[in-house]
């Protein structure tokens, strides 16, 4: 049995992308079985229902496991016991990582807005049929990671992905629905902040130090009014757990940019690396992979 899954704190990509290579797996004769890293954000479980798929259950450790990793392929960011896994294959939209393989495997990595948009492709390749649930749960993720078109991952060909999933699936709204996702995702009443700064959080080695970088997309910031302080407690505990810094991204994607959160144990940082801005906001920012990480990685490198 190969285990397909994605990082910690899936987000809806990952959460897809696991399902739908399983699919295409199957569809290939290889048996595999999709699942997640821990439990999933509110923004996945509405495009699960939705389009009435299950919750993938969850590895808990992938220690001598059959793995297909998707959507990362840093050992930070994965499923504990990655490291004595025997990853198989790798299907992303990020940069290479840190897993090591002892024998060849398949890897497919390509810079587009999504991982589902390369799966989209990998479908085409091999002829094999989208099914409607499928393709709704793709169009979703794509949507998700691409912020609506906003983000400048976004690519032409994930647009043309989305035009052909929507068709597959019968979503006539596409930009309708993308928003029905955002106001899900947005909804955190009674949401802690831990799970606020958790729930869409990414620890990277960069240059010998370790940092984190989450990101909170919202229709509007003005529903964490109030809640700063208690985001920024939460990352001081993320930082003294053995980080050298912790970022959190509050991205507006209605005003698209964001509000960058920093604690770390050089003052000053976030100034630093990204320019000078007094009240945190930094207009355009709108993707972790494209705007942050690289700049962290030139600093710390």
């Amino acid at each position: 049995m190969i285990y397909v899954i994605g990082h910690k704190s899936p987000d809806s990509d990952s959460v897809c992308s696991a399902i739908a290579v399983t699919e295409l797996k199957r569809q290939l004769g290889i048996k595999c079985e999709a699942r997640v890293a821990g439990d999933i954000n509110a923004e996945s479980k509405f495009i699960l229902e939705k389009f009435g798929m299950e919750v993938p259950e969850v590895l808990d450790n992938a220690e001598d496991e059959d793995i297909i990793l998707v959507d990362h392929s840093d050992l930070s960011q994965g499923v504990d016991g990655l490291e004595e896994a025997r990853v198989v294959g790798i299907v992303d939209h990020h940069k290479l990582g840190d897993v090591e393989t002892s024998v060849p495997v398949e890897v497919l990595i390509r810079p587009l807005g999504c991982t589902c948009t390369i799966i989209k492709g990998l479908f085409d390749y091999y002829r094999k049929e989208i099914s409607k649930d499928i393709a709704g749960i793709m169009l979703c993720a794509i949507l998700s990671d691409s912020v609506i078109f906003k983000s400048p991952t976004c690519t032409d060909e994930d647009r043309d992905a989305v035009a052909d999933l929507a068709k597959i699936a019968g979503v006539g709204d596409v930009e309708g629905l993308g928003m029905e996702m955002f106001r899900v995702k947005s909804d955190v009443e009674g949401t802690s902040a831990k799970d606020l700064v958790m729930g869409d959080y990414k620890d990277f080695n960069m240059g010998g130090k370790k940092v984190g970088v989450g990101q909170l997309e919202l229709v509007d910031l003005k529903m964490l009014d109030g809640r700063e302080d208690e985001l920024l407690e939460e990352m001081e505990r993320l930082k003294d757990d053995g980080r050298d810094a912790v970022f959190l991204m509050l991205t507006d994607i209605m005003r698209e940019g964001t509000m960058l959160l920093c604690v770390s144990r050089d003052a000053g940082l976030r100034e630093e690396v990204f320019g000078e801005n007094e009240d945190g906001w930094y207009d355009g920012m709108m993707s972790r992979k494209k705007q942050v990480v690289p700049k962290l990685e030139e600093f710390f490198g």
